[in-house]
């Protein structure tokens, strides 16, 4: 086995673009549910908003990448408004009914064959439609930091852009928890009862986490889309949600890096499994009566899986979480 070409390709993936995917989601995530309390079991459908605002304006309509973008996150806004007024001023169950349903109605109407003029039905969209951002791209060849190494100029180019993205929502979360503001969010998150009757206006705080974490998760569309260049409706299935709230749970709710580094170990082990049974089946150190190639795929979920299991187990918090602030078991 090579274990160095097994820790290369997985130190890769955790800092690569996927881990970057999902760590925006994950922050969006952060806002609503970690800090304000808030149950969006949505967040796939702004990130496909954002994915099919870029898609669409720019290579179905023939627009600029850079108005794709602004229409993407004011898609964000509208979404977040249309499922927080008839649902914040309820129990928060009710969100989450509506905020999973809400995301499969977005999948299954880009899938649409009636629409299939515009969002490209089942197949999606693919085209060279981010000529725009990779003409800023200032890497003559692809780069590498001791083991981590990408296999273009653009990947170079769309990693580093995706880092510095996460590192200014990042700063923006560390400045919103620490503001007045966020000392209200995360009253809500406790008692809003309480808050309330210190005369704050719950729905509309309650309202601005929506859509701020909302358009957060619309970022992370918009950043799939650019990178990959195509779109195709069932990557924004409930599984990408459940993928963030995992990645969410495993940094630890209401920490400002734990969506991040929630991701990072996330990505970093699910291929690293990946790669360890892929090798020990084509060595033949695990047998095929055992393990098929094919089945690999579905294992390492299910050891990633049991491991999550027993983090809830003996740390609901999360790694880096506080449980004095927030504990899974507790809510």
């Amino acid at each position: 086995m090579d274990w160095g070409q097994i820790f290369v390709i997985s130190i890769t993936a955790m800092v690569g673009s996927t881990t970057i995917i999902y760590a925006l989601a994950a922050l969006g995530l952060n806002i609503q549910f970690g800090y304000t309390g808030l149950l969006n079991f949505g967040q796939a459908g702004f990130a496909a908003i954002g994915a099919y605002s870029v898609a669409v304006v720019t290579a179905t309509l023939g627009q600029s990448l850079w108005l794709s973008i602004f229409i993407g996150l004011i898609g964000a806004v509208i979404f977040g408004l249309i499922l927080g007024i008839p649902t914040l001023r309820l129990r928060a169950d009710y969100l989450a009914i509506v905020t999973i349903a809400a995301a499969e109605v977005i999948r299954q109407t880009v899938r649409s064959v009636s629409l299939n003029e515009y969002f490209g039905g089942s197949d999606g969209i693919t085209g060279k439609y981010a000529r725009e951002f990779y003409s800023f791209n200032p890497f003559d060849q692809a780069i590498s930091w001791g083991p981590i190494q990408f296999n273009s100029a653009q990947a170079s180019w769309i990693t580093v852009v995706g880092w510095v993205l996460i590192g200014l929502i990042v700063l923006l979360t560390w400045l919103l928890v620490r503001s007045p503001w966020g000392r209200v969010v995360k009253s809500i998150r406790e008692d809003e009862n309480a808050s309330r009757s210190l005369g704050k206006n719950v729905y509309f705080y309650k309202m601005q986490a929506l859509i701020l974490g909302g358009v957060v998760g619309s970022l992370a569309g918009i950043y799939w889309a650019i990178d990959a260049q195509s779109v195709q409706p069932d990557n924004y299935s409930s599984r990408f949600t459940f993928f963030a709230y995992t990645i969410l749970i495993l940094g630890g709710a209401a920490r400002v890096f734990g969506p991040v580094v929630g991701s990072i170990i996330f990505w970093f082990i699910l291929v690293f499994i990946g790669e360890s049974l892929t090798q020990l089946v084509a060595t033949g150190i695990i047998p095929d009566t055992i393990l098929r190639s094919d089945q690999i795929g579905q294992v390492r979920f299910m050891l990633v899986g049991l491991a999550l299991m027993l983090l809830i187990v003996y740390r609901p918090q999360g790694i880096f979480g506080d449980k004095r602030e927030l504990a899974l078991d507790d809510r």
